[in-house]
Parts: C-alpha cells; structure tokens; sequence
C-alpha cells in the first residue's frame, strides 16, 4: 500500500476536535458497550484498560461523578486536565503527546499473527519486559493486536486502544530486547494501521512526552505531532474528607 498524505485537520476556536479528549469520545462512542459511566464520568472495566474519562475536565460536576463511579480513596487516571479539585491528591502529573498520521506508509506484515485471549499470558510477560504502557487480562477486547513469533516466542506486539469515532488508537508497540534494530516494531505499526485505515478510521497514538526516541521514530514513519497533553494519576477524595468539607 503506497503511502497516502493525510494533513492534520484545521482546528476550530469554538468547537474542540475529538482527540481533545479521545478517551471519553472512545467511551461514549464505538467502545460504550464496555463503558462503565456515572453522568459525566465514564471507565473502562478495571480489569480491560485503566482509562477513566470526564465528559469536561472543567466542570467540578464531571469529577463529583467520576468519584461516585470509582469509589472513595481509590487512585485513577485521569487524562486531559492539569489539575484536580480541592480534596483531591495528585499522586502523579505527567505530559504526553499525541501524534497522527498524515504520511504513514499502511502496509499488511505477513509474518504477523493475530493475537487473542489465549495469548494474553506471553503477552502479558513481554508487557512486563518491555513497559511500554498499561496492559490488562482484557486488553485484547479493544481492537486487533498482532505480533511476531521468533522460534515460536513472541518478540514484537502493537495493536489498538482508543477508539474515537473516524479515529483508532496504536498502542502497546513494544519488542524484546534482544530482536530490537531490526524494524519490527515498525513493521506492525504499519500493518495495524493498514486494518484501521481499510475499515475508513484515521490511525493515531500517544507517548510520554520524555520519550523522545519513540516521538522520533513516530515522526520518521509518517506521524505527526498534533498535541500536547496533560496526565494525572489521582486520589479521590476518603470518606473523612468528604465529611469535613
């Protein structure tokens, strides 16, 4: 598949793009049958991805139901707001990118093998090797994920996350340690890619801002930065806060 030039969309003053906060789009859109939502808060099940979602990270209502959906004194991430209410503990505040293709050359990777539930342990472990980002028994319900087998080991993974609607999400790329250099991880970025674009979606994806080495290689392959973004990891409020305030 050759490559298709695909520019960023303009972006409105008035109305906000939907990867403003694609994780409540993704929940409130084509993944709201795994949904869990209180109003204005939505989640995943804890045990599929930890992305929880507020319909506005502005409004002081979103965060009262995103603390009536997760519990008291319960620590969750939340995406797309630099701060949180009073009451609540900012355990950890971090930066991300996000990154769109605009010139990614798609194309199918023939020794890639499609990955399901009776893959999760080898998944899981090599998740656990290479750390690039959250991965759960239930994860694999969010999309495609393909890998590579080297001498019937799994070495290389990618698959999809965020679904928004036109868009999905290119996550958990990741290769053993000692299969890396040898472009696989690239390989299966493009033959994902290539699935999302065949059913008409756009593919994107995020990285920390400090990890200026995938950011590059993004970039090198025909993604390109449209954002930047605010994380937090957050303490709701305990149940002697909430008496107090």
């Amino acid at each position: 598949m050759s490559t298709v030039a695909r520019p960023t969309p303009p972006q409105s003053t008035a109305t906000p793009h939907i990867l403003d906060n694609a994780a409540w789009a993704a929940l409130t859109g084509p993944h709201a049958h795994l949904a869990e939502r209180v109003g204005s808060a939505a989640r995943y099940p804890l045990d599929v991805s930890p992305f929880t979602a507020l319909a506005d990270p502005a409004d002081p209502r979103a965060w009262d139901d995103l603390a009536a959906l997760v519990g008291p004194g319960t620590v969750t991430p939340v995406t797309g707001a630099k701060s949180a209410p009073q009451g609540w503990e900012t355990v950890q505040h971090g930066q991300g990118v996000q990154l769109v293709d605009t010139a990614l050359r798609a194309e199918p990777a023939p020794e890639a093998v499609r990955l399901g539930p009776d893959d999760v342990p080898e998944i899981l472990d090599l998740i656990a090797l290479t750390e690039p980002g959250p991965f759960l028994p239930r994860t694999v319900e969010l999309g495609t994920y393909l890998g590579i087998r080297h001498r019937g080991r799994l070495i290389a993974l990618a698959g999809e996350r965020l679904r928004p609607l036109g868009w999905t999400e290119i996550s958990a790329v990741c290769t053993a340690p000692d299969h890396r250099g040898k472009g696989l991880a690239t390989r299966l970025v493009r033959a994902i890619a290539a699935g999302i674009r065949e059913r008409g979606d756009t593919p994107f994806l995020h990285a920390s801002a400090t990890n200026t080495g995938a950011i590059r290689l993004y970039e090198s392959i025909g993604f390109t930065l449209r954002r930047r973004s605010d994380f937090l990891l957050v303490r709701t409020p305990g149940a002697e806060q909430e008496q107090t305030a």
